[in-house]
């Protein structure tokens, strides 16, 4: 199967690299509006600066979008209108209602809407899910997401860009935790929320309280200001035991875990194509990421630097 790619910032090349592994999907076209960035692809793929025309042009049997957060839903909409596969990195949207029409859409039209949550496909938690004996019940679930957010963006300067990202960490890095949260524990409510901000208007630092209906509780950390980078899980058994996976542990250097996961993402993708359906995991995610920013609105936004 032909998969078109767009999109080519910080993401795009662990997509890349997966899609030259060798497996059913391989590379059809690639788009940009950067034309150094579409100048690796010249003699390989076709290349194209409007996802307009990638899509008027035919051949693909699914796209990825990695393009900045504020555009997934613009771009998503043309690839479903035009009942192409559609995988989309996390967040859904930037905003719940593009989110919901994107899910209508694809529903009407009877298109593939995925959104990718690498984190799912970590070996790690893998492992750590194995692990988990049936029939003792979950007591409460942590996932810690900390990082230094400017040694991982790169050039893509737009994740600090609190309009253009979403927010901040709540919205980028929230749809990876709160989805390993829900893999855990099925739905789930936002209770207390601490954000705080830098002077930009971006969160920088949030706790996020979360509860299940089984009544188990998960608190999700994030951190844009940590010195290095921290992924990782917790979960406490109504018997006590607690199982912990760290999403980072036998991945030599930085980002490395990223390359195997974004494989399994192309594989689940892959399985999208041919089952078909809508997947209402991004949309949840989103809802969360939304009912945090929501439940932040009644008590004052806080600004990194300011006592407590």
């Amino acid at each position: 199967m032909r998969i078109g790619v767009i999109g080519l910032g910080v993401i795009s090349r662990y997509y890349l690299a997966a899609l030259g592994e060798g497996g059913p999907l391989r590379l059809g076209a690639v788009c940009d509006v950067r034309p150094e960035a579409l100048a690796p692809y010249r003699d390989e793929v076709p290349c194209w600066r409007d996802h307009r025309d990638m899509i008027a042009a035919g051949g693909l049997d699914g796209v990825v979008v990695t393009v900045p957060n504020d555009q997934h839903a613009g771009v998503c909409l043309d690839l479903l209108d035009a009942g192409l596969p559609v995988c989309v990195e996390k967040p859904l949207a930037t905003r719940l209602r593009d989110g919901l029409a994107l899910a209508e859409l694809a529903a009407t039209r009877g298109a593939v809407l995925f959104t990718s949550f690498h984190r799912r496909y970590n070996a790690r938690v893998g492992a750590l899910l194995e692990s988990l004996p049936r029939g003792v019940p979950i007591e409460s679930v942590r996932v810690r997401y900390l990082e230094r957010i400017e040694d991982h963006v790169g050039a893509d300067r737009w994740y600090l860009d609190p309009a253009r990202c979403g927010g901040g960490c709540v919205a980028d890095n929230g749809p990876n935790a709160f989805d390993l949260v829900r893999l855990l524990l099925g739905t789930l409510q936002v209770g207390g929320v601490d954000i705080r901000r830098d002077a930009h208007g971006v969160d920088r630092r949030a706790v996020v309280e979360l509860a299940a209906e089984s009544g188990a509780r998960a608190v999700v950390e994030l951190d844009w200001d940590h010195r290095g980078e921290t992924k990782d899980l917790e979960v406490r058994l109504a018997d006590g035991a607690v199982h912990r996976a760290d999403m980072l542990a036998g991945f030599a250097g930085f980002k490395q875990s990223l390359w195997h996961e974004y494989a399994g993402v192309l594989r689940a993708f892959t399985v999208a194509i041919h089952t078909g359906g809508v997947d209402r995991d991004g949309l949840a995610a989103l809802a969360l990421v939304d009912a945090a920013y929501r439940a932040e609105q009644w008590s004052r936004p806080a600004l990194i630097g300011e006592k407590s």
